[in-house]
């Protein structure tokens, strides 16, 4: 199997356990995805969000996810206990499709070390 299908094969599952898990049925969005890690970043499961907070959220996820590829390293956890990120590398000028390569590599790696998926 090809690294680009063995890809698609894991994205779909994790979007498929996912989707069951968080969405009744109806199938997460990549950004649905990105938000749900954010908050499992955070930590704080229970806690209702506004919408300034759900776009930190998916910052979190983001620098979470593309940690490993050296472009973020974890700084510390603020009073209330937010992790921050200082910038490692600048991401590369990528095309929208490339992005989402990225992203969703990036996002089956999570699951993988999470052994939410195998």
């Amino acid at each position: 199997m090809s690294r680009d299908d063995q890809l698609k094969e894991r994205w779909l599952l994790v979007v498929k356990k996912l989707s069951a898990q968080f969405a009744d049925g109806d199938t997460l969005d990549l950004d649905s995805i990105i938000y749900l890690i954010g908050i499992q970043e955070l930590g704080q499961l229970d806690r209702k969000f506004k919408k300034d907070h759900k776009l930190d959220l998916m910052h979190i996820a983001i620098c979470r996810l593309l940690e490993p590829y050296g472009y973020y390293e974890f700084d510390y956890f603020d009073d209330d206990g937010w992790p921050h990120y200082i910038v490692k590398e600048e991401l590369p000028n990528l095309k929208a499709g490339e992005q989402s390569v990225l992203m969703k590599e990036a996002i089956v790696n999570y699951f993988l070390e999470a052994e939410f998926i195998q």
